[in-house]
C-alpha cells in the first residue's frame, strides 16, 4: 500500500478505472454480448499493464508533494482519463466516433449526464459503464473535496470558516497545512469510500424492494448517489417503482444538499447539528417554497379547466414539483412522473427558466452536486440582508450566530467574485455555442447544463429540440471543456494558472 501512495494521482486513478472495466465485461459475457465483453476486458487488461509499467518506472520519484500539484492532477483526470474510459465504450458501440465516446465519458465522469445516446441504442454493459463512470466521478469529488480542494480553500471552502476538512486548525490557515497530501488523500478515501459504497448498496436494495428491476435499480442507485442523472430507461418514467421509488431517491438526494449529511469532518458538525447547517436549511426551504409557488400557478391554470377541486390531482402535482425541484437543485436532473401529470392537470408547459435557475444554484459544498453551491448563495443572501439593515441603521453592529459563524468575514465578497466569474464564463460559453449556428435559446440551455453539471436539463427544457449527437466537433469540444470547468470550478482553474505552481 505504501507504494500506491507514492504513485502519481492520475496513474493511480487510471489503474482503478482500468480494473473497474472487468465488471461490465462480466455483465456483457453474462448477456452473451461477446463484442462488448472483449472490448471491456482487453481495454482493462491493457490499462492495468500500462499503469503497472509506468508505476514501476516512477515509483522511486517523489509525487503528490503539495496540494496544488494534486489539483493539477485532478484537472488532468477530468481531461485525460475520459480518453482512457472512452476506449472500451467506443470499441463496443462501434457505430459512433471516438469524439462522441470521449464526450460521453467526460459527461459521465463529471456527473453531468448529457443525453448523447438514445437508451435503446446502448447495450446493458454500455449502460452500466456510463452509470459506473458517473458513480466513480461522484466518489472522486467526495474524496477530492476533502483532501485537495479544502486545503487550498477552493470548491466552496473559500467561503467557510477555516476549520474545514483537510485543514490544520492549529495552524490557523489552510495554506499553512503541512500534512502530507498523499496521506491526507488516503485518510479521506478510507473514511468516505465505505460510506459512499454503503449508501449506494442501501439505495439499490430499497429500489429493488420498491419494484424496480435489478439492473435499473443499480444504475439509478449509482446515478442518484453521484447526481449524474444517467438512466437506461429515461429516468423514473421508465422505472417500475413509481411513487415509492421517487420517495426513496428523494431521501438519498438530500446527501447532495450538505456535506454534514454524510460526513462529520467539519468543525461545524461538532458545534451544531444538521438543522443548523445553512446549506441544508436553504435547500429544504427552496424544495418546499418553489413547489408551493408552482402548485399555485398550476391551480390558477386549473380554474379554467374546472378541475381546481381535485385534491388528489393537487397532491400529485405538489409531489411532482417537489421531487423535480429537489432533483434539479442537486443537479441530478430526474423529472417526476407526477410532474408530467401536473402539467396535464394545469395545461401549462415545463417552466424551463425555473429549472435552469435551480441547476445554477446547485447543491452543497463538497458534495457531488454542481452549480454555484448553496453556501455561496447563502453568503450572498446574508450579506444582502446586512446591507439593507445598514441602510436603516448605519451604525449597527452585525449579528453573530451558529449559522453566520460558518462563513468567513470576507466570504460574501469571495462568493460574489465567484458568481461574477461564473456569469462571465456562462456568457462566453453561450456565445461559443451560438458561434456554431446553434440558436441562442438552445445555446443558453447547453451552457447552463454543461457548467452546472446537470445534463438532463437539455432534454427536459428543450423537449428533444436539441440533438447533441448531431452537432459538429466544435460544439462537442466546447461542451466537454464547459463540463470540466463546471466540475472543477473556475476558481480552481485560476489557482492552477498562478506562478507558484511552476516554481515548486
Amino acid at each position: 500500500m505504501a507504494l500506491l501512495y507514492r504513485l502519481p494521482f492520475l496513474i493511480l486513478l487510471t489503474g482503478m478505472a482500468s480494473a473497474s472495466m472487468i465488471l461490465p465485461a462480466v455483465v456483457a459475457l453474462w448477456t452473451e454480448a461477446h463484442q462488448d465483453a472483449r472490448s471491456f476486458f482487453y481495454s482493462g487488461l491493457v490499462g492495468l499493464v500500462f499503469c503497472a509499467l509506468v508505476g514501476l518506472a516512477l515509483a522511486n520519484r517523489p509525487h503528490n508533494r503539495n496540494a496544488i500539484r494534486q489539483l493539477l492532477a485532478l484537472l488532468g483526470t477530468f481531461a485525460i482519463l475520459p480518453a482512457v474510459l472512452a476506449v472500451p465504450f467506443y470499441e463496443s458501440v462501434q457505430t459512433t466516433s471516438f469524439l462522441n465516446a470521449y464526450l460521453e465519458m467526460v459527461s459521465s465522469l463529471s456527473t453531468t449526464g448529457l443525453p448523447l445516446f438514445a437508451p435503446e441504442r446502448l447495450s446493458m454493459a454500455e449502460h452500466l459503464w456510463r452509470a459506473q463512470v458517473g458513480w466513480m466521478g461522484g466518489l472522486l469529488m467526495w474524496v477530492a473535496a476533502a483532501a485537495i480542494l479544502a486545503p487550498l480553500n477552493l470548491g466552496g471552502f473559500e467561503v467557510t470558516s477555516l476549520d474545514e476538512p483537510g485543514q490544520d486548525v492549529v495552524a490557523g490557515a489552510a495554506r499553512r497545512d503541512t500534512s502530507n497530501p498523499a496521506s491526507r488523500l488516503a485518510r479521506s478515501a478510507a473514511i468516505l469510500v465505505p460510506t459512499y459504497v454503503s449508501l449506494t448498496l442501501a439505495l439499490w436494495v430499497l429500489l429493488l424492494v420498491a419494484g424496480d428491476r435489478p439492473f435499473v435499480a443499480l444504475t439509478h442507485a449509482m446515478s442518484v448517489m453521484s447526481t449524474s442523472g444517467i438512466s437506461p430507461v429515461g429516468g423514473p418514467s421508465g422505472a417500475s417503482s413509481g411513487f415509492a421509488g421517487e420517495a426513496i431517491m428523494a431521501v438519498f438526494l438530500l446527501f447532495a444538499l450538505s456535506r454534514l449529511t454524510f460526513s462529520a469532518d467539519t468543525g461545524a458538525s461538532q458545534r451544531a447539528g444538521l438543522l443548523y447547517d445553512p446549506e441544508f436549511r436553504l435547500g429544504v426551504a427552496i424544495v418546499l417554497s418553489v413547489p408551493l409557488l408552482l402548485l399555485l400557478r398550476h391551480f390558477v391554470a386549473a380554474l379554467d379547466l374546472g378541475d381546481q377541486n381535485n385534491v388528489f390531482a393537487a397532491a400529485r402535482a405538489f409531489w411532482g414539483a417537489a421531487f423535480t425541484v429537489l432533483s434539479f437543485l442537486t443537479t441530478q436532473g430526474f423529472a417526476s412522473v407526477d410532474w408530467v401529470d401536473a402539467q396535464q392537470w394545469s395545461g401549462l408547459e415545463t417552466p424551463g427558466v425555473i429549472l435552469m435557475g435551480l441547476a445554477l444554484i446547485g447543491g452543497g459544498v463538497a458534495t457531488t452536486a454542481g452549480g454555484v453551491k448553496l453556501l455561496r448563495v447563502f453568503a450572498l443572501i446574508i450579506n444582502g440582508m446586512r446591507e439593507v439593515d445598514r441602510l436603516v441603521h448605519p451604525s449597527s453592529v452585525g449579528r453573530s450566530g451558529l449559522v453566520s459563524r460558518r462563513t468567513r468575514r470576507e466570504g460574501a465578497f469571495i462568493a460574489w467574485v465567484f458568481f461574477m466569474i461564473f456569469a462571465i464564463t456562462l456568457a462566453a460559453t453561450t456565445v461559443a455555442f451560438a458561434a456554431f449556428g446553434i440558436p441562442f435559446e438552445q445555446s443558453l440551455v447547453m451552457a447552463v447544463a454543461s457548467l452546472s453539471n446537470c445534463g438532463p436539463l437539455v432534454d427536459v427544457v428543450q423537449a428533444g429540440r436539441l440533438a447533441l449527437i448531431d452537432l459538429g466537433p466544435g460544439p462537442k469540444v466546447i461542451a466537454a471543456l464547459a463540463m470540466i470547468m463546471g466540475r472543477l470550478e473556475m476558481l480552481a482553474l485560476v489557482v492552477i494558472l498562478t506562478p507558484d505552481l511552476w516554481r515548486d
